[in-house]
Parts: C-alpha cells; sequence; structure tokens
C-alpha cells in the first residue's frame, strides 16, 4: 500500500487549497482514511475522515464547515478541500489508510506529507 499526498504550498489567509492523496497497491474502497495535521512543536492532529464505500464523513470541531473529504473511487484519490485558510492551519497533512478514528495509531498505512503555510 502507497500513499502520495500532493497539493500543499503558500497561500493567503482567506484562501483555498485542494490536497490530494493517490493510493496504489491495494483495492482503494475496501479501507476507510483520514487527513491528519502535524505543525512545528506540536503532536500530530486528526482533521478529517472517509468511511469505505460510502460510510460517512467525519471532522475535528476545529476545521468543521471549511474543510471537506472527498473520495474519488475511480482515480483512487482521496482529497481535502480546505477554505477560508488560516495561520493556524499552516502545518504538515497527511494522508492515512485504515481507519475514520481520530486515534493516529489506528491507521495502517500513511503518506509522506505536504506542507501547507498560510500567511497572515
Amino acid at each position: 500500500v502507497q500513499l502520495q499526498a500532493s497539493g500543499g504550498g503558500l497561500v493567503q489567509a482567506g484562501g483555498s487549497l485542494r490536497l490530494s492523496c493517490a493510493a496504489s497497491g491495494y483495492t482503494f474502497s475496501w479501507y476507510d482514511m483520514g487527513w491528519f495535521r502535524q505543525a512545528p512543536g506540536k503532536e500530530r492532529e486528526f482533521v478529517a475522515a472517509s468511511g469505505r464505500n460510502g460510510g460517512g464523513t467525519y471532522y475535528a470541531d476545529s476545521v468543521q464547515g471549511r474543510f471537506t473529504i472527498s473520495r474519488d473511487k475511480a482515480r483512487k484519490r482521496l482529497y481535502l478541500q480546505i477554505d477560508s485558510l488560516k495561520p493556524e492551519d499552516t502545518a504538515v497533512y497527511y494522508c492515512a489508510a485504515g481507519s475514520v478514528q481520530s486515534d493516529p495509531n489506528l491507521y495502517e498505512f500513511w503518506g509522506q506529507g505536504t506542507l501547507v503555510t498560510v500567511s497572515s
């Protein structure tokens, strides 16, 4: 199983980004998947998750209403649309497979991360 995250960059506060996670090596629809982020000096934090086979979406309270997780089954991609970006959203964002829970230890596979930097 391989996960490759992309789409990060430098953006001004109030802007938007769409992160993408390309999956390979397994049947995409079989896995619950999620996004986490880790800011400098902080622990890895749950952002959002998507249940397999249409099993629902879940969000951290801090991003509810601004972040949207989705998946493209045909392209085997997981997305995270981030709107109304704030400087506190600055972090490395990781995609992961294996759960919809907020505990990162429950996820089996991880991508390498993509950096999002939000300037004020």
